[in-house]
């Protein structure tokens, strides 16, 4: 069964940092491409940040850049997000997403953890 479960969500200030974690299982974590994605309240689910299979480089949305890096562990098969200088406005579910570059099918979601950032 392929699981991608989030964690490290959770409630802090403006100008906080936070490290979000997303364990795999039930497929070869390796040979993923892996993204932190979020949504707010009202609004379409947008990318924040990923890494490629292709050349393990990070890639990020204007929004977070300079302020977020991700990272994967392959032998943990985990991704991690950390992200500082925390605005309001990045309040939202942040979900985990793995997609194969070769199967499009292969395109997996966790359950989301929610970040609340208070000013």
């Amino acid at each position: 069964e392929v699981q991608l479960v989030e964690s490290g969500g959770g409630l802090l200030q403006a100008g906080g940092s936070l490290r979000l974690s997303c364990a795999a299982s039930g497929f070869t974590f390796g040979d993923y491409n892996i993204g932190w994605f979020r949504q707010a309240p009202g609004k379409e689910r947008m990318g924040v940040a990923c890494i490629t299979v292709r050349n393990g480089r990070p890639y990020y949305d204007h929004s977070v850049r300079g302020r977020a890096t991700i990272s994967r562990d392959n032998a943990k098969n985990t991704v991690y997000l950390q992200m500082n200088s925390l605005k309001p406005e990045a309040t939202s579910v942040y979900y985990c997403n793995a997609k194969s570059p070769l199967v499009q099918e292969h395109d997996y979601w966790g359950q989301g953890t929610q970040v609340t950032v208070s000013s």
